[in-house]
């Protein structure tokens, strides 16, 4: 595997213990706890992003189809922690599966949206992942941070 897709793994991997981290230890109440109005729990936070990986890495990069349900990702709740970092981990070797296969000349070729009418390259997809992953690992840290202090109120 060229460097480059070494590196991104990397990275995944990091951002992905980061969330194991924000959600070590935590009873199931706070797994599904959300701190307000229109904001999502941790359970959903790490739904949503192993659905938003698979698809763009999956259903963009690779063309090959998850059927993703994005609207049901924001329902998740009642999955225990080991289920959680199942999830980080099957979507960790997902992607790391589908690395194998790309070059570094796949990442300017153009891939299109399935069900919509624009087209990202590879390369942009693959940055938009781990941007959108460490955008929601902030919500996580930010929300474990939360729950702790309403244990202290």
């Amino acid at each position: 595997m060229d460097t480059f897709f070494e590196d991104y793994l990397q990275r995944l991997t990091d951002l992905h213990n980061d969330f194991k981290e924000a959600i070590d230890g935590l009873p199931q109440a706070a797994l599904d706890w959300t701190p307000g109005e229109d904001m999502n729990s941790l359970c959903v936070l790490v739904v949503h992003v192993c659905g938003a990986e698979r698809y763009w890495v999956g259903d963009v990069a690779m063309g090959e189809s998850s059927d993703r349900d994005r609207a049901i990702e924001f329902t998740a709740e009642g999955l225990s922690l080991a289920a959680l970092n199942g999830k980080l981990d099957a979507s960790e070797a997902y992607i790391r599966k589908s690395l194998a296969q790309l070059t570094v000349r796949d990442l300017a070729e153009s891939r299109k949206v399935p069900g919509r009418d624009r087209k990202f390259t590879v390369g942009w997809v693959l940055l938009h992942t781990l941007e959108h992953t460490g955008l929601h690992l902030g919500h996580a840290q930010i929300t474990r941070q939360m729950w702790a202090t309403t244990l202290k109120s």
